[in-house]
């Protein structure tokens, strides 16, 4: 009875599932996280999905679901219920660990398949710089992997067909594997289709590495932009037959782009500068004007008054108290008429003689 239940528990590990399907084995780093994506069938589309850490199926124990937080500590998990793909992520690996991608079953056997996550000190056997990679459509992308050994790779879709030769084709795109130098593989997709986006894996011995491939409408290039560019074309062609090296980079230089802008704002500046330059100038002249015009309103306000005493000789022995005085006193004019004055407008001198 005891061989019979230690069978019962190893048998998923070695079967694995039909209706749920995954990688089997990654190389990581310590200290760093990994995506690892499970596909379903669509008769699971809306079933609870988890995340089981363990190496035996019936004693793992659940770290994360889809119907309760989907981010729990170093765990987290998605459900894109269109491609039939449900994502684990694992964070701070530190050793060797198993875990189970599992489907729920209400009233039944849950389903789910395992995976491996190797995990090393040193450089891991076969791995990618980003695992998310994003494309255009219609265009063509290069995706690079690196390796710890030589050997060639194959180029999988998730649930789907590999690439095992130097070309192929994944659901009618075609697909270039090429052998680089220093263990680096890099797998070409040309002609992209929406279709494409999805998680792939690159396979080499034994270690896979899933790679999730995302694909958008490449934008516009403004009108502007467009002619601004081709002019720049026009003129590299007219002197790119000396240098084509130069030629390929003055295509892709910002400098008329620039120029264009700096002569316009250049304008703007002297208009600016020689505006205010104009006001300033008037502005002084106007102070001038507006000053001499208050110093000759002031100068005929005043009215000069002046009397002279002379003294004759005999009375020049007299004592040093005989004094001249002499008023001046300012008094406004009035825009009348000298028949039409009055008392008030008369401006009265004193002279006192002192014997």
């Amino acid at each position: 009875m005891a061989v019979s239940l230690s069978f019962l528990l190893i048998l998923p590990l070695i079967t694995g599932s039909e209706s749920v399907k995954t990688i089997t084995k990654v190389s990581v780093k310590m200290g760093a996280s990994v995506s690892i994506p499970c596909s379903y069938d669509l008769k699971y589309r809306n079933h609870v999905k988890y995340l089981c850490e363990g190496f035996y199926w019936g004693f793992c124990s659940t770290q994360v679901r889809t119907d309760s937080p989907r981010e729990t500590g170093k765990y987290s998990i998605s459900d894109d219920k269109t491609q039939r793909i449900f994502t684990v992520t694992i964070k701070r690996l530190t050793a060797d660990i198993y875990f189970w991608c599992i489907v729920e079953i209400k009233n039944g056997v849950d389903d789910g398949q395992h995976f491996h996550l190797s995990v090393t000190k040193d450089t891991p056997i076969l791995w990618v710089a980003d695992q998310n990679v994003t494309g255009y459509i219609g265009d063509n992308i290069n995706i690079n992997f690196n390796s710890a050994t030589s050997g060639g790779i194959q180029w999988c879709k998730l649930g789907r067909t590999c690439v095992t030769q130097e070309t192929g084709e994944i659901d009618g795109t075609a697909v270039t594997i090429n052998k680089a130098a220093d263990n680096v593989c890099s797998v070409t997709m040309s002609g992209l289709k929406q279709k494409d986006s999805g998680w792939y894996y690159c396979v080499k011995g034994d270690f896979q590495m899933p790679v999730h491939l995302t694909l958008t409408v490449k934008p516009t290039v403004a009108p502007t932009t467009v002619a601004a560019t081709t002019t720049v074309a026009a003129t590299i062609t007219v002197t790119g037959a000396r240098d084509n090296t130069t030629t390929g980079h003055k295509e892709n230089s910002p400098f008329p782009a620039l120029m264009s802008l700096a002569i316009p704002l250049s304008v703007l500046i002297f208009i600016v500068i020689a505006t205010l330059s104009i006001l300033f100038v008037l502005r002084r002249t106007k102070r001038v004007r507006i000053k001499d015009s208050t110093a000759s309103k002031n100068e005929g306000d005043l009215t000069y008054s002046e009397v002279s005493f002379k003294k004759n000789k005999a009375a020049q022995a007299a004592s040093d108290a005989d004094m001249t005085y002499s008023s001046v006193v300012p008094v406004k004019k009035h825009n009348v008429r000298m028949s039409e004055g009055k008392d008030e407008d008369v401006t009265y001198s004193t002279i006192i003689h002192h014997k």
